[in-house]
Protein backbone atom coordinates (compact mmCIF):
# COMPACT_ATOMS: atom_id res chain seq x y z
CA UNK A 1 0.00 0.00 0.00
CA UNK A 2 1.08 3.59 -0.80
CA UNK A 3 2.83 5.66 1.62
CA UNK A 4 0.15 8.50 1.18
CA UNK A 5 -2.98 5.71 1.91
CA UNK A 6 -1.29 4.55 4.96
CA UNK A 7 -0.73 7.90 6.01
CA UNK A 8 -4.78 8.35 5.86
CA UNK A 9 -6.10 5.76 7.93
CA UNK A 10 -3.32 6.24 10.49
CA UNK A 11 -4.51 10.17 10.43
CA UNK A 12 -8.52 8.93 10.40
CA UNK A 13 -8.10 6.52 13.31
CA UNK A 14 -6.34 9.66 15.39
CA UNK A 15 -8.46 12.21 14.55
CA UNK A 16 -9.13 14.87 16.81
CA UNK A 17 -5.86 13.58 18.61
CA UNK A 18 -3.63 16.51 18.50
CA UNK A 19 -0.83 14.87 20.83
CA UNK A 20 -0.30 12.61 18.45
CA UNK A 21 2.88 13.72 15.77
CA UNK A 22 2.98 12.98 12.10
CA UNK A 23 6.12 14.04 11.13
CA UNK A 24 6.78 14.01 7.42
CA UNK A 25 11.24 13.61 6.36
CA UNK A 26 12.94 12.19 3.53
CA UNK A 27 15.62 9.04 4.05
CA UNK A 28 18.91 10.16 2.33
CA UNK A 29 17.46 12.98 0.90
CA UNK A 30 15.69 10.67 -1.49
CA UNK A 31 12.53 8.34 0.17
CA UNK A 32 9.78 9.83 1.97
CA UNK A 33 8.88 8.53 5.31
CA UNK A 34 6.93 9.61 8.35
CA UNK A 35 7.61 8.89 11.97
CA UNK A 36 4.36 8.72 14.05
CA UNK A 37 4.27 8.81 18.06
CA UNK A 38 2.33 10.97 20.80
CA UNK A 39 3.52 13.40 22.53
CA UNK A 40 4.61 13.27 26.16
CA UNK A 41 4.79 9.28 25.75
CA UNK A 42 7.58 8.61 23.42
CA UNK A 43 11.41 10.09 24.25
CA UNK A 44 11.14 13.13 21.52
CA UNK A 45 15.41 13.58 22.44
CA UNK A 46 16.35 10.26 21.38
CA UNK A 47 13.74 10.39 18.20
CA UNK A 48 15.64 13.34 16.97
CA UNK A 49 19.22 11.92 17.81
CA UNK A 50 19.21 8.43 17.31
CA UNK A 51 16.58 7.83 14.41
CA UNK A 52 16.29 11.43 12.47
CA UNK A 53 19.34 12.84 12.55
CA UNK A 54 21.08 9.52 10.82
CA UNK A 55 18.51 9.11 8.22
CA UNK A 56 17.87 13.10 7.43
CA UNK A 57 21.97 14.25 7.31
CA UNK A 58 23.28 11.57 4.84
CA UNK A 59 22.44 12.23 1.41
CA UNK A 60 24.08 10.87 -1.70
CA UNK A 61 23.52 7.25 -0.96
CA UNK A 62 22.39 4.70 -3.02
CA UNK A 63 19.99 2.04 -1.56
CA UNK A 64 17.61 -0.51 -3.33
CA UNK A 65 15.64 -1.29 -0.30
CA UNK A 66 14.98 1.47 2.45
CA UNK A 67 14.21 -0.44 4.85
CA UNK A 68 17.33 -2.64 5.48
CA UNK A 69 19.53 0.46 5.02
CA UNK A 70 17.07 2.16 7.94
CA UNK A 71 17.76 -1.13 10.24
CA UNK A 72 21.11 -0.77 9.63
CA UNK A 73 21.74 3.09 10.33
CA UNK A 74 19.58 3.25 13.53
CA UNK A 75 21.32 2.93 16.68
CA UNK A 76 18.34 1.91 18.51
CA UNK A 77 18.23 -1.76 19.99
CA UNK A 78 14.67 -2.34 20.69
CA UNK A 79 13.39 -2.37 17.11
CA UNK A 80 9.92 -4.51 15.92
CA UNK A 81 8.57 -4.69 12.57
CA UNK A 82 5.05 -4.31 12.16
CA UNK A 83 3.17 -5.74 9.74
CA UNK A 84 -0.44 -4.22 9.64
CA UNK A 85 -2.42 -1.72 11.44
CA UNK A 86 -3.50 -3.13 14.33
CA UNK A 87 0.23 -3.92 15.66
CA UNK A 88 1.54 0.04 14.68
CA UNK A 89 -1.51 1.35 16.74
CA UNK A 90 -0.98 -0.70 19.75
CA UNK A 91 2.67 0.33 19.42
CA UNK A 92 1.94 3.43 18.69
CA UNK A 93 -0.35 3.82 21.56
CA UNK A 94 1.88 2.52 24.46
CA UNK A 95 4.58 5.30 23.57
CA UNK A 96 7.03 3.68 21.01
CA UNK A 97 7.68 5.56 17.32
CA UNK A 98 6.47 4.03 14.18
CA UNK A 99 8.20 4.56 10.86
CA UNK A 100 6.20 3.81 7.28
CA UNK A 101 8.57 4.51 4.36
CA UNK A 102 7.73 4.75 0.76
CA UNK A 103 7.79 1.73 -1.21
CA UNK A 104 8.04 -1.03 1.88
CA UNK A 105 4.83 -3.65 3.03
CA UNK A 106 6.46 -2.97 6.67
CA UNK A 107 7.18 -0.23 9.34
CA UNK A 108 8.68 -0.42 12.30
CA UNK A 109 8.73 0.18 15.77
CA UNK A 110 11.27 1.74 18.34
CA UNK A 111 11.62 0.90 22.11
CA UNK A 112 11.99 4.83 22.89
CA UNK A 113 8.79 5.16 25.14
CA UNK A 114 9.29 8.03 28.00
CA UNK A 115 6.48 8.14 30.49
CA UNK A 116 6.72 10.22 34.10
CA UNK A 117 6.99 7.78 36.63
CA UNK A 118 7.37 7.73 40.37
CA UNK A 119 10.22 6.96 42.22
CA UNK A 120 10.73 3.33 44.27
CA UNK A 121 9.53 3.88 47.50
CA UNK A 122 8.64 2.33 50.93
CA UNK A 123 4.90 1.30 51.10
CA UNK A 124 3.50 3.39 53.55
CA UNK A 125 0.51 0.62 54.52
CA UNK A 126 3.41 -2.39 54.80
CA UNK A 127 6.03 -0.59 56.81
CA UNK A 128 8.46 -3.34 58.68
CA UNK A 129 10.41 -2.67 61.70
CA UNK A 130 13.12 -4.62 59.55
CA UNK A 131 13.39 -5.78 55.70
CA UNK A 132 14.00 -4.31 52.66
CA UNK A 133 12.42 -0.48 52.26
CA UNK A 134 11.46 -0.93 48.34
CA UNK A 135 7.73 -0.82 46.77
CA UNK A 136 6.27 -1.57 43.91
CA UNK A 137 5.66 1.47 41.60
CA UNK A 138 2.56 2.46 39.03
CA UNK A 139 5.30 1.60 36.34
CA UNK A 140 4.85 -2.02 35.34
CA UNK A 141 7.94 -2.66 33.97
CA UNK A 142 9.86 -1.16 37.13
CA UNK A 143 7.52 -3.89 39.51
CA UNK A 144 8.78 -7.20 36.86
CA UNK A 145 12.57 -5.72 37.25
CA UNK A 146 12.29 -5.35 41.26
CA UNK A 147 11.00 -9.53 40.72
CA UNK A 148 14.43 -10.16 38.78
CA UNK A 149 16.60 -8.91 41.07
CA UNK A 150 15.30 -10.98 43.84
CA UNK A 151 15.21 -13.55 41.68
CA UNK A 152 17.51 -14.31 39.19
CA UNK A 153 16.70 -17.57 38.07
CA UNK A 154 15.53 -17.55 34.56
CA UNK A 155 12.60 -19.45 35.63
CA UNK A 156 11.07 -16.87 37.16
CA UNK A 157 8.48 -16.65 33.97
CA UNK A 158 6.39 -13.55 33.14
CA UNK A 159 3.34 -14.05 30.92
CA UNK A 160 1.73 -11.37 29.58
CA UNK A 161 -2.14 -10.13 28.83
CA UNK A 162 -4.39 -7.43 28.10
CA UNK A 163 -7.35 -6.96 29.21
CA UNK A 164 -9.99 -3.79 28.48
CA UNK A 165 -10.92 -2.92 25.05
CA UNK A 166 -9.79 1.23 25.55
CA UNK A 167 -7.43 0.81 28.28
CA UNK A 168 -5.46 -1.86 26.95
CA UNK A 169 -3.80 -2.32 30.39
CA UNK A 170 -0.86 -4.73 30.58
CA UNK A 171 -1.29 -7.20 32.94
CA UNK A 172 1.59 -9.82 33.87
CA UNK A 173 1.12 -13.35 35.30
CA UNK A 174 4.71 -14.15 36.99
CA UNK A 175 5.46 -17.89 38.74
CA UNK A 176 8.34 -19.96 38.82
CA UNK A 177 8.61 -22.93 36.18
CA UNK A 178 9.11 -26.13 38.31
CA UNK A 179 7.68 -24.80 41.36
CA UNK A 180 4.40 -23.40 40.67
CA UNK A 181 1.55 -25.83 39.22
CA UNK A 182 0.95 -25.81 35.24
CA UNK A 183 -2.65 -25.80 36.54
CA UNK A 184 -2.88 -22.72 38.38
CA UNK A 185 -1.41 -20.71 36.05
CA UNK A 186 -3.96 -22.03 33.37
CA UNK A 187 -6.70 -21.62 35.68
CA UNK A 188 -5.63 -17.74 36.18
CA UNK A 189 -4.93 -17.18 32.84
CA UNK A 190 -8.54 -18.69 31.77
CA UNK A 191 -9.86 -16.39 34.53
CA UNK A 192 -8.64 -13.69 33.19
CA UNK A 193 -8.81 -13.82 29.07
CA UNK A 194 -12.61 -14.38 30.01
CA UNK A 195 -12.45 -10.89 31.47
CA UNK A 196 -14.20 -7.96 28.84
CA UNK A 197 -14.29 -5.08 30.10
CA UNK A 198 -13.82 -1.14 28.69
CA UNK A 199 -10.74 -0.97 31.11
CA UNK A 200 -9.05 -1.69 34.44
CA UNK A 201 -7.77 1.03 36.64
CA UNK A 202 -6.77 -0.62 39.52
CA UNK A 203 -6.04 -4.95 40.19
CA UNK A 204 -8.99 -4.45 42.36
CA UNK A 205 -11.42 -4.57 38.80
CA UNK A 206 -9.78 -7.89 38.18
CA UNK A 207 -9.65 -9.39 42.25
CA UNK A 208 -13.77 -9.10 41.60
CA UNK A 209 -13.63 -11.18 38.33
CA UNK A 210 -11.16 -14.20 39.08
CA UNK A 211 -12.30 -14.69 43.16
CA UNK A 212 -13.59 -17.87 43.71
CA UNK A 213 -16.43 -16.64 46.08
CA UNK A 214 -17.16 -12.78 45.38
CA UNK A 215 -19.92 -12.01 48.08
CA UNK A 216 -17.48 -13.45 51.18
CA UNK A 217 -16.50 -10.73 52.98
CA UNK A 218 -13.59 -12.74 53.06
CA UNK A 219 -10.19 -11.76 50.71
CA UNK A 220 -9.19 -14.51 48.01
CA UNK A 221 -6.27 -12.97 47.16
CA UNK A 222 -3.47 -11.38 49.52
CA UNK A 223 -2.76 -7.60 47.91
CA UNK A 224 0.90 -6.54 48.80
CA UNK A 225 3.27 -3.44 47.45
CA UNK A 226 5.94 -5.22 48.53
CA UNK A 227 8.38 -7.34 45.93
CA UNK A 228 10.06 -9.44 48.85
CA UNK A 229 6.44 -10.16 49.90
CA UNK A 230 5.45 -11.10 46.49
CA UNK A 231 8.81 -13.03 45.99
CA UNK A 232 8.09 -15.04 48.98
CA UNK A 233 4.82 -16.30 47.70
CA UNK A 234 6.66 -17.22 44.46
CA UNK A 235 9.08 -19.46 46.47
CA UNK A 236 6.02 -20.96 47.76
CA UNK A 237 4.83 -22.25 44.58
CA UNK A 238 2.08 -19.22 44.04
CA UNK A 239 1.84 -16.22 41.35
CA UNK A 240 1.43 -12.95 41.54
CA UNK A 241 -0.66 -10.82 39.44
CA UNK A 242 1.25 -7.62 38.54
CA UNK A 243 -1.14 -4.74 36.41
CA UNK A 244 0.14 -1.70 34.66
CA UNK A 245 -0.68 1.58 36.65
CA UNK A 246 -1.14 0.20 40.04
CA UNK A 247 1.57 -0.30 42.83
CA UNK A 248 -0.79 -3.09 44.30
CA UNK A 249 -0.09 -6.40 43.21
CA UNK A 250 -2.29 -9.69 43.86
CA UNK A 251 -1.26 -13.04 44.64
CA UNK A 252 -3.07 -16.72 44.41
CA UNK A 253 -4.05 -18.65 45.72
CA UNK A 254 -3.94 -17.00 49.51
CA UNK A 255 -4.87 -18.52 52.69
CA UNK A 256 -6.80 -17.17 55.77
CA UNK A 257 -3.43 -17.61 57.96
CA UNK A 258 -1.50 -15.52 54.77
CA UNK A 259 -3.31 -12.73 55.58
CA UNK A 260 -2.46 -13.06 59.11
CA UNK A 261 1.19 -13.42 58.67
CA UNK A 262 3.88 -10.18 58.15
CA UNK A 263 6.95 -10.05 56.63
CA UNK A 264 8.27 -9.06 60.01
CA UNK A 265 7.94 -12.56 60.96
CA UNK A 266 10.73 -13.99 59.33
CA UNK A 267 12.71 -11.05 59.63
CA UNK A 268 13.03 -11.18 63.23
CA UNK A 269 14.03 -14.20 65.10
CA UNK A 270 11.93 -16.76 65.37
CA UNK A 271 11.30 -16.57 69.25
CA UNK A 272 10.08 -13.00 68.62
CA UNK A 273 8.31 -13.49 65.01
CA UNK A 274 5.99 -15.95 67.10
CA UNK A 275 5.22 -14.52 70.09
CA UNK A 276 4.22 -11.25 67.52
CA UNK A 277 2.21 -13.84 65.66
CA UNK A 278 0.01 -15.18 68.72
CA UNK A 279 0.03 -12.08 69.75
CA UNK A 280 -1.91 -10.85 66.11
CA UNK A 281 -4.24 -14.11 66.83
CA UNK A 282 -5.14 -13.07 70.22
CA UNK A 283 -6.42 -9.19 68.91
CA UNK A 284 -7.61 -10.37 66.10
CA UNK A 285 -10.27 -12.46 67.91
CA UNK A 286 -10.60 -9.70 70.53
CA UNK A 287 -11.25 -7.21 67.02
CA UNK A 288 -14.08 -9.80 66.01
CA UNK A 289 -15.99 -10.44 69.03
CA UNK A 290 -14.81 -7.98 72.10
CA UNK A 291 -17.79 -5.62 71.73
CA UNK A 292 -20.12 -8.60 70.71
CA UNK A 293 -18.92 -9.98 73.96
CA UNK A 294 -19.47 -6.92 76.09
CA UNK A 295 -22.85 -6.62 75.01
CA UNK A 296 -23.90 -10.13 75.82
CA UNK A 297 -22.54 -10.36 78.71
CA UNK A 298 -23.78 -6.93 80.10
CA UNK A 299 -27.32 -7.74 78.63
CA UNK A 300 -27.83 -11.16 79.41
CA UNK A 301 -25.16 -12.72 81.57
CA UNK A 302 -24.05 -10.51 84.10
CA UNK A 303 -23.64 -13.31 86.58
CA UNK A 304 -20.53 -13.95 84.87
CA UNK A 305 -18.87 -10.42 86.77
CA UNK A 306 -17.28 -9.97 89.57
CA UNK A 307 -19.50 -8.12 91.58
CA UNK A 308 -17.19 -5.63 92.22
CA UNK A 309 -16.24 -4.61 88.54
CA UNK A 310 -20.15 -5.60 87.62
CA UNK A 311 -21.01 -2.64 90.43
CA UNK A 312 -18.74 -0.16 88.90
CA UNK A 313 -20.19 -0.95 85.76
CA UNK A 314 -23.87 -0.18 87.04
CA UNK A 315 -22.23 3.25 88.65
CA UNK A 316 -21.40 4.25 85.20
CA UNK A 317 -24.34 3.33 83.27
CA UNK A 318 -26.58 4.58 85.85
CA UNK A 319 -27.48 7.76 83.83
CA UNK A 320 -27.24 6.23 80.41
CA UNK A 321 -30.68 6.31 78.81
CA UNK A 322 -29.80 3.53 76.06
CA UNK A 323 -28.88 -0.18 75.98
CA UNK A 324 -26.04 -1.49 75.93
CA UNK A 325 -26.39 -2.90 72.00
CA UNK A 326 -27.22 0.74 71.26
CA UNK A 327 -24.05 1.95 72.95
CA UNK A 328 -21.97 -0.52 71.23
CA UNK A 329 -23.38 0.64 67.80
CA UNK A 330 -23.28 5.24 68.46
CA UNK A 331 -19.75 3.65 69.74
CA UNK A 332 -18.54 1.57 66.61
CA UNK A 333 -20.38 3.66 63.99
CA UNK A 334 -18.57 6.91 65.25
CA UNK A 335 -15.25 5.21 65.48
CA UNK A 336 -15.27 4.29 62.09
CA UNK A 337 -16.27 7.40 60.65
CA UNK A 338 -13.48 8.94 62.51
CA UNK A 339 -10.99 6.16 60.63
CA UNK A 340 -12.24 7.01 57.86
CA UNK A 341 -12.01 10.75 57.91
CA UNK A 342 -8.57 10.25 59.31
CA UNK A 343 -8.14 8.59 55.86
CA UNK A 344 -9.31 10.82 53.21
CA UNK A 345 -8.36 13.95 55.40
CA UNK A 346 -4.60 15.20 53.87
CA UNK A 347 -1.79 13.29 55.86
CA UNK A 348 -0.45 16.26 57.63
CA UNK A 349 -3.94 16.63 59.71
CA UNK A 350 -5.61 13.08 59.33
CA UNK A 351 -4.05 11.34 62.17
CA UNK A 352 -4.36 14.43 64.39
CA UNK A 353 -7.97 15.08 63.68
CA UNK A 354 -9.11 11.27 64.04
CA UNK A 355 -6.59 11.05 67.49
CA UNK A 356 -8.17 14.53 68.99
CA UNK A 357 -11.63 13.46 67.58
CA UNK A 358 -11.93 10.29 69.36
CA UNK A 359 -10.68 12.04 72.35
CA UNK A 360 -13.14 14.94 72.36
CA UNK A 361 -16.08 12.75 70.80
CA UNK A 362 -15.17 10.04 73.51
CA UNK A 363 -14.83 12.70 76.03
CA UNK A 364 -18.20 14.46 75.25
CA UNK A 365 -20.14 11.65 75.24
CA UNK A 366 -18.92 10.15 78.13
CA UNK A 367 -20.02 13.60 80.06
CA UNK A 368 -23.62 13.97 78.49
CA UNK A 369 -24.42 10.30 79.58
CA UNK A 370 -25.00 9.20 76.20
CA UNK A 371 -22.32 6.57 76.56
CA UNK A 372 -20.50 4.95 79.59
CA UNK A 373 -16.81 4.59 80.17
CA UNK A 374 -16.68 0.94 79.84
CA UNK A 375 -18.42 1.11 76.06
CA UNK A 376 -15.63 3.77 75.19
CA UNK A 377 -12.81 1.66 77.01
CA UNK A 378 -14.27 -1.28 74.77
CA UNK A 379 -14.25 0.10 71.53
CA UNK A 380 -11.10 1.85 72.07
CA UNK A 381 -9.19 -1.90 72.76
CA UNK A 382 -11.30 -3.15 69.45
CA UNK A 383 -9.82 -0.56 67.35
CA UNK A 384 -6.28 -1.00 68.34
CA UNK A 385 -6.74 -5.04 67.89
CA UNK A 386 -8.10 -4.16 64.40
CA UNK A 387 -4.71 -2.10 63.80
CA UNK A 388 -2.78 -5.16 64.44
CA UNK A 389 -4.00 -7.12 61.33
CA UNK A 390 -1.52 -6.92 58.70
CA UNK A 391 -3.43 -6.32 55.88
CA UNK A 392 -5.97 -4.09 55.30
CA UNK A 393 -8.38 -5.59 53.59
CA UNK A 394 -8.48 -8.61 56.42
CA UNK A 395 -8.98 -5.71 58.35
CA UNK A 396 -12.16 -4.61 56.75
CA UNK A 397 -13.77 -8.05 56.77
CA UNK A 398 -13.70 -7.68 61.18
CA UNK A 399 -15.19 -4.39 60.72
CA UNK A 400 -18.01 -5.54 58.30
CA UNK A 401 -18.45 -8.66 60.66
CA UNK A 402 -18.36 -7.12 63.90
CA UNK A 403 -21.50 -5.77 63.64
CA UNK A 404 -23.49 -8.47 62.71
CA UNK A 405 -22.53 -10.64 65.81
CA UNK A 406 -23.14 -7.54 68.32
CA UNK A 407 -26.60 -7.71 66.69
CA UNK A 408 -26.86 -11.48 67.67
CA UNK A 409 -25.34 -10.77 70.79
CA UNK A 410 -27.66 -7.97 71.95
CA UNK A 411 -30.92 -10.61 70.84
CA UNK A 412 -29.70 -13.74 71.57
CA UNK A 413 -26.58 -12.84 74.63
CA UNK A 414 -23.73 -15.73 73.90
CA UNK A 415 -26.13 -18.19 72.54
CA UNK A 416 -26.59 -15.78 69.38
CA UNK A 417 -22.41 -14.95 69.71
CA UNK A 418 -21.89 -18.27 69.36
CA UNK A 419 -24.55 -19.25 66.59
CA UNK A 420 -22.42 -16.47 64.31
CA UNK A 421 -19.26 -17.43 64.96
CA UNK A 422 -20.06 -21.05 63.95
CA UNK A 423 -21.43 -19.56 60.93
CA UNK A 424 -18.76 -17.58 60.13
CA UNK A 425 -16.21 -20.66 60.91
CA UNK A 426 -18.52 -22.99 58.61
CA UNK A 427 -18.50 -20.28 55.56
CA UNK A 428 -14.47 -19.98 55.60
CA UNK A 429 -14.36 -24.43 56.12
CA UNK A 430 -16.54 -23.59 52.76
CA UNK A 431 -14.01 -21.02 50.75
CA UNK A 432 -11.73 -21.85 48.20
CA UNK A 433 -8.89 -19.61 46.67
CA UNK A 434 -8.19 -20.89 42.99
CA UNK A 435 -9.14 -24.50 44.58
CA UNK A 436 -7.30 -24.36 47.78
CA UNK A 437 -9.05 -24.84 51.01
CA UNK A 438 -8.91 -21.47 52.83
CA UNK A 439 -8.32 -22.33 56.04
CA UNK A 440 -5.13 -24.40 55.05
CA UNK A 441 -3.02 -26.55 56.63
CA UNK A 442 -5.64 -26.29 59.33
CA UNK A 443 -8.69 -27.83 57.41
CA UNK A 444 -8.01 -29.71 55.74
CA UNK A 445 -5.31 -30.84 58.23
CA UNK A 446 -1.72 -30.83 57.13
CA UNK A 447 0.95 -31.16 60.28
CA UNK A 448 3.97 -30.70 58.39
CA UNK A 449 2.62 -26.95 57.02
CA UNK A 450 2.01 -26.35 60.97
CA UNK A 451 5.12 -25.11 62.23
CA UNK A 452 4.20 -21.91 59.82
CA UNK A 453 0.81 -21.48 60.72
CA UNK A 454 0.78 -21.69 64.94
CA UNK A 455 3.99 -20.84 65.24
CA UNK A 456 7.18 -19.69 63.41
CA UNK A 457 9.12 -22.06 63.14
CA UNK A 458 13.45 -21.41 62.60
CA UNK A 459 14.16 -20.39 58.99
CA UNK A 460 16.76 -24.04 58.82
CA UNK A 461 13.50 -26.14 60.06
CA UNK A 462 11.24 -24.92 57.17
CA UNK A 463 13.02 -27.41 54.61
CA UNK A 464 9.41 -27.95 52.63
CA UNK A 465 7.44 -25.85 51.21
CA UNK A 466 3.35 -25.33 51.58
CA UNK A 467 1.64 -27.80 49.73
CA UNK A 468 -1.07 -25.53 48.21
CA UNK A 469 -2.23 -27.37 44.69
CA UNK A 470 -1.19 -30.14 42.70
CA UNK A 471 1.62 -31.95 43.25
CA UNK A 472 3.83 -31.47 45.98
CA UNK A 473 7.25 -29.64 45.75
CA UNK A 474 8.68 -31.04 48.55
CA UNK A 475 11.98 -29.61 49.92
CA UNK A 476 13.06 -25.78 49.26
CA UNK A 477 16.41 -26.42 51.37
CA UNK A 478 18.84 -29.09 52.25
CA UNK A 479 18.25 -31.06 55.66
CA UNK A 480 20.49 -31.06 58.78
CA UNK A 481 21.66 -27.12 58.73
CA UNK A 482 20.71 -26.57 62.39
CA UNK A 483 23.16 -24.46 63.68
CA UNK A 484 25.92 -26.63 65.82
CA UNK A 485 28.47 -24.38 67.80
CA UNK A 486 30.89 -27.50 68.06
CA UNK A 487 31.45 -27.93 64.04
CA UNK A 488 33.93 -24.52 64.51
CA UNK A 489 35.60 -26.94 67.15
CA UNK A 490 36.44 -29.99 65.04
CA UNK A 491 38.29 -28.06 62.01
Amino acid sequence: MELNQNLQILQSVYANCPDVIFHNFIICGKTNAVIIYIEGMSNTELIDQHILAPLMLETGVEQNNSFIYLKKKISVSNMKEVHDFSVAIEQISIGKPVILIEGEKQGISFGLAKMEKRGIEEPQAESVVRGPREGFTETLAVNTSLLRRKIKSPQLKLKPLKIGRYSQTQIMIAYIEGIADPTLIEEITNRLKRIDIDGVLESGYLEEFIEDSPFSPFPQLLTTERPDVATAALLEGRSVILVDGTPISMVAPTTFFSLLQSPDDYYQRFMIGTLIRWLRYLFFSIALVGPSTYVAVLTYHQEMLPSTLLISIANSRENIPFPALVEALLMEITFEALREAGVRLPKQVGAAVSIVGALVVGQAATAAGIVSSPMVMVVAITGIASFVIPHYTTGIALRMLRFPLMFLAGMLGLLGLMMGVIVLFTHLCMLRSFGVPYLTPLAPMKGRDLKDVLFRAPIWKLNSRPHLTGEDKTYRQSHGQKPDPTRGDES
